[in-house]
């Protein structure tokens, strides 16, 4: 099961992640990321980017769900992200991508 996944369906942890978030903004890149990647896949259905660089913007995690995905290898749906990213991934230093296609 997916983080997105597991994390939709346990509102516990949803509640703690919604509660943790509230108390600490995110980053300026956090936010330039999240929007790159909406406009890139309008299908998402789920989309979570973090800063795990401490909040210097050198190391990115990113969760997307999106039905563009479907049909195409993990391999296939990473370079579609890092396509999408293109210019944003010239200043890191390091990116972890999960990709998922929603389950109906």
């Amino acid at each position: 099961m997916s983080l997105l996944r597991a994390i939709r369906h346990n509102p516990q942890v949803l509640c703690r992640n919604i509660i943790a978030r509230s108390l600490s903004s995110q980053t300026d890149g956090e936010v330039r990321i999240a929007q790159v990647l909406k406009e890139k896949f309008p299908q998402a259905t789920a989309l979570k980017v973090v800063d795990i660089s401490g909040g210097c913007g050198a190391m990115y995690e990113i969760h997307i769900e999106s039905d563009e995905f479907k049909g195409k290898r993990t391999v296939q749906q990473h370079q579609l992200v890092n396509q999408a990213l293109k210019d944003e991934i010239k200043a890191m230093h390091g990116l972890r991508i999960f990709t998922d296609v929603p389950r109906k």
